[in-house]
């Protein structure tokens, strides 16, 4: 059993440790999104389409899952550097009493909220209907995704990223016999379309939260007694709400981010360009994969670094996680550009639909470095109890500076969808100079 203290042993070591299963979890749950985009291609374009306007409001599911579990994450890993497990245990259960009730609003607003959300994305006809059909479905199961965020939390701020990866490797391998079993009607069942593919993913997610809940039961810091032992408090989910607010409604920039681009694509372009876009989109993250589970090693170390007062640790934490990932998103970007209208064409093979996708990773290769800049920086600041941050950065770079560039350089220059394109790489670049700002700031006025 692995060592749950990450303050002991050199930070290279536990970087890689935590990170390389995380990254392999975040690649086969990319990879999992892709076998839905690509069946979903099977059915449709409409149904792709239909699929790449819905992921914003999926977004809603998961800014709440990963809140929780990135509060959780950060509080538990500052009480485990404390040695504190009587706190780690008591944020378990406040969690979850939390995610009971998220989980039961989102079910009751799911009806009104999705066909909205699509009205004002711009959708409309088969794409509309289809996107729909899948995204209420997926609300019903909004308790699963949130529980396994949390109990993700549990387990990575005591060193355990294993247990996430296996669940996210299990379900891409699930996935890819439920979704045409319920798509296309095998075995005599119906043919379900897009919902068949929510259905899939609901039952992946149940099976992860049995999975999940027996690997915290087991490990190395949680004792079932001192579980009973804890009450419902409200202090404990002040702080949780406090910690993990922030990182949702930074999630929830960026699914109106997505709204906001969808919104000009359309705007500059049809259905097969937002279809393009989509599974460009679907590549991006899959070069992007290698270094995001760092972000979850950054955010534990850090966490546990700041419970024990070691502000030299929390340096070096982000100093060299910073110089990994940059490195794998330059290899990366200089990998995917020669290659981008073969990766796009095996989403759908449409002349214009595989233009548009390639048009926007040839363009966004030169953004992805900061991706990984930018979203190490803001784990750094929630392992020290600066989530906030994370909101006003969204904002910026999610919804106003979208809305202003994209029309200067999409209508006013008449850049089109092009001008789209090249404003994320603008913003992105902007929003990384204003972070370094003030990361630096924030860590030189850090004191214990």
């Amino acid at each position: 059993m692995e060592n749950s203290n990450l303050n002991k042993g050199p930070i290279k070591d536990h970087l890689i440790r935590l990170a390389v299963p995380a990254s392999i979890g975040f690649f086969f749950n990319t990879l999992f999104n892709v076998v839905d985009t690509y069946y979903a291609g099977k059915i449709s374009t409409d149904a792709l389409a239909g699929m790449t306007v819905s992921s914003p409001i999926f977004f809603i599911v998961i800014a709440l899952s990963s809140g929780i579990g990135a509060g959780v994450n950060a509080l538990s890993s500052i009480a485990l550097g404390k040695n504190n497990h009587k706190r780690y245990h008591a944020l378990a259960l406040n969690g979850l009493f939390l995610t009971g009730i998220m989980s039961l609003i989102l079910m009751v607003l799911s009806p009104i909220l999705s066909k909205y959300l699509f009205i004002l994305s711009g959708a409309e006809g088969e794409a509309m209907r289809l996107g729909v059909r899948y995204v209420q479905t997926i609300f019903f199961g909004t308790a699963l995704f949130i529980f396994n965020y949390l109990l993700n939390g549990m387990l990575t701020s005591q060193g355990n990223t294993k247990a996430y990866r296996n669940f996210l490797i299990g379900g891409f391998f699930l996935n890819l016999i439920l979704d045409p079993l319920f798509i296309f009607g095998w075995l005599g069942l119906p043919k379900l379309d897009t919902m068949g593919i929510a259905i899939a993913t609901l039952i992946v997610q149940g099976l992860g939260t049995i999975y999940l809940s027996y690997k915290v039961y087991v490990s190395e810091v949680f004792d079932i007694k001192v579980f009973k032992r804890c009450h419902l408090n409200k202090s404990v989910m002040f702080d949780l709400l406090k910690q993990g607010i922030p990182s949702s409604l930074n999630m929830a920039t960026v699914a109106i981010g997505v709204f906001v681009i969808n919104f000009y694509v359309l705007r500059y372009g049809d259905e097969a360009t937002i279809a393009g876009y989509g599974a460009g989109v679907r590549v991006e993250q899959l070069v992007l994969m290698p270094a995001m589970g760092f972000n979850v090693a950054v955010l534990s170390m850090t966490g546990q670094a700041f419970g024990a007062e070691i502000k030299n640790r929390i340096l070096s934490i982000h100093k060299k996680a910073i110089i990994i990932t940059s490195s794998i998103m330059i290899v990366g970007a200089v990998l995917i550009y020669p290659f981008a209208n073969n990766l796009v064409a095996l989403f759908n093979s449409k002349e214009d639909v595989v233009t548009a996708g390639t048009s926007y990773l040839r363009i966004e290769v030169f953004a992805f470095v900061t991706y990984v800049l930018l979203s190490v920086s803001v784990a750094s600041l929630q392992g020290i109890k600066r989530p906030n941050y994370a909101i006003y950065i969204g904002l910026y770079r999610q919804i106003i500076m979208p809305m202003i560039v994209f029309y200067l350089l999409g209508g006013v220059l008449d850049l089109g969808v092009k001008g789209v394109f090249w404003g994320i790489v603008v913003i992105n670049w902007s929003s990384v100079l204003i972070t370094w700002w003030y990361h630096r700031r924030t860590m030189n006025r850090l004191e214990f």
